[in-house]
């Protein structure tokens, strides 16, 4: 499996977990069409990437020359950089505000897409980066103002796995058609 594939199946695990997660706050009629609908989303990416045979350009060993998916240095210091600002966050919102745990975690892996699209020379990450993000901070503004649980999860939990699951089939989408792979996803 090459790096950009794994670089997708981590996305799309990512935005499977974020809608099965929190989909289970609302009521049983939105909550099952939604798991189901990330089962089959999820299971695209894992049997798109699969089938995607396409090498990776020559002599491109890390990807990251070509704007692709590299898992170096500059990609761990970005993970290491989100699990302190979780970390910290965390135990801020749980101490403290009580509050706001779903919305927190969106807002810095929203952040850390940002990172990820300047490791990666993949600009269009900020889109991505910014919808994430923007779900976190509603998501901390609505449990701020006492919205209840299944507002707060439908907009800082299923919504960002929606964009998770989006993108990563979206760039995946060039993969399944034998084109030349858009090497991003979300990872």
């Amino acid at each position: 499996m090459r790096k950009d594939q794994i670089g997708r199946l981590i996305g799309g695990s990512f935005g499977f977990v974020f809608v099965q997660a929190n989909a289970g706050a609302l009521p049983t009629p939105a909550a099952i069409p939604l798991r189901v609908l990330a089962i089959l989303a999820f299971l695209r990416i894992v049997f798109a990437g699969r089938r995607a045979a396409v090498p990776a350009p020559a002599g491109d060993s890390d990807a990251t020359a070509s704007g692709g998916v590299g898992f170096g240095r500059g990609y761990w210091y970005v993970v290491a950089a989100e699990a302190v600002g979780l970390l910290a966050g965390l135990m801020l919102i749980n101490k403290v505000l009580h509050t706001g745990t779903v919305a927190w975690i969106t807002f810095v892996v929203g952040v850390h897409f940002f990172g990820l699209a300047v490791v990666w020379k993949r600009p269009d990450l900020h889109v991505l980066a910014g919808t994430m993000a923007a779900c976190g901070v509603g998501g901390l503004v609505l449990a701020a103002c006492g919205a209840s649980a299944a507002v707060i999860a439908v907009v800082a939990g299923v919504a960002p796995g929606a964009l998770l699951l989006g993108s990563v089939l979206w760039a995946g989408r060039a993969a399944v058609k034998g084109q030349p792979v858009d090497p991003g996803g979300a990872g």
